[in-house]
């Protein structure tokens, strides 16, 4: 049987050397003349070896129309998140004192030392400074007390940054959102650090329970003793509307969060519905799953109660750990939503938001596999 392949070497050497005994006839002196030897029939069989240039070029990728020109970039994109989430800080810092300051800029700092210090060892572009660190540290410290030791802030810091982000590849590789990852893996290893709480500043109108928080004293003791502790259910309203009550540092002021999260939907950097779909089904499952029975529930209360305003608004929305499509979204709000009401009613733990946003960012993927984008074009014929 004939090889093809040395075939065709062979005819490619007799080429190359016909071509260099044509050289000195074609009317110019030998000398003058370029001398073209004959290559082996090894070294004919690899060209891309003798263009190594090429091979190291980046190649441009172009995925499929439609293409939009935006001027908007991560960095920009994400000192706006942390200017909509800046008024709740500064609150937090007036409401419970030095203490909330002093947490916030450790977990802002550890995230921005943590992602700089991976990066640099792997030899990596520093992007520490985007602002997408700092994000992740403020968050991380707004969901835990004032009273939590600022060295255990900088492990959650640290954790979230390198565990949660960089091992996967960095930003856009996440599935988990960091900040909640960071605060599981505290609760997990010093639970009660976690959930001592207190009032500093005496600011607030819950002193003389200063070991709870509006979902402790209904996980414990019930709806009535939540409406005694605050003086009435009006009252209640309007402390945890304004932000006069105890919790972690981004529970307080509802209205705060409110602003900053209506400022992200106005700037466009947040699908409107997401939260609405999340705090929609909380609201729904706390009214029809009362306390009393069927349909005695107070979803105003839940609506405010706890981390659910700064979940909804600043971490359900993260870009990276959602479903892209538009109906994915929708699945993966009413699911956090309603893993939310779960625990909180049912599960051991007073607050559900972290653990729900968790769970769902875990079925993304599965969301994503059965939820397909629509190709650009289909549709039917055009009317």
């Amino acid at each position: 049987m004939k090889d093809p392949v040395g075939e065709k070497e062979a005819q490619r050497a007799g080429l190359a050397a016909g071509a260099a005994k044509a050289a000195p006839q074609s009317g110019t002196a030998a000398s003058d003349a370029p001398v073209v030897k004959a290559a082996p029939a090894a070294a004919t069989s690899r060209p891309a070896a003798a263009k190594p240039a090429v091979q190291d070029a980046p190649l441009l990728t172009v995925s499929s129309s439609p293409h939009i020109r935006d001027g908007e970039t991560v960095t920009h994109i994400m000192w706006q998140v942390n200017l909509a989430l800046a008024p709740a800080a500064l609150f937090a810092v007036y409401h419970f004192g030095l203490p909330a300051l002093v947490n916030m800029a450790v977990g802002i700092v550890s995230a921005i030392a943590a992602e700089y210090i991976w990066q640099r060892a792997m030899h990596q572009p520093v992007t520490a400074f985007d602002g997408s660190a700092c994000i992740t540290g403020l968050l991380l410290a707004m969901s835990m007390s004032p009273l939590l030791p600022p060295w255990m802030v900088a492990i959650g810091s640290a954790l979230a940054i390198i565990v949660a982000k960089q091992s996967m590849g960095g930003l856009g590789f996440n599935i988990f959102n960091p900040a909640h990852i960071g605060r599981a893996a505290l609760m997990v290893s010093w639970p009660v650090a976690m959930t001592t709480w207190t009032t500093l500043s005496g600011t607030a109108s819950v002193d003389a329970v200063a070991t709870a928080t509006p979902l402790n004293v209904l996980k414990m003791q019930g709806y009535d003793a939540v409406i005694s502790l605050f003086g009435g259910q009006g009252a209640m309203y309007q402390a945890m509307f304004l932000g006069n009550r105890n919790g972690s540092l981004g529970e307080t002021s509802t209205v705060l969060l409110l602003a900053g999260g209506l400022y992200l939907i106005w700037r466009g950097y947040v699908n409107w519905f997401v939260p609405a779909v999340m705090l929609a089904t909380v609201a729904a499952l706390t009214w029809v799953f009362g306390p009393a029975g069927l349909f005695t529930g107070d979803p105003i209360f839940h609506l405010m109660a706890g981390g659910l305003m700064l979940g909804a608004f600043f971490m359900a929305t993260d870009m990276v750990t959602i479903p892209m499509t538009r109906e994915g979204q929708v699945i993966f709000a009413a699911g956090a939503g309603a893993l939310t009401v779960l625990i909180r009613l049912v599960g051991g733990y007073p607050e559900g938001v972290c653990y729900a946003l968790l769970l769902m960012n875990a079925v993304t993927p599965l969301i994503d596999r059965f939820v397909k984008p629509r190709m650009f074009g289909e549709g039917g014929a055009v009317k």
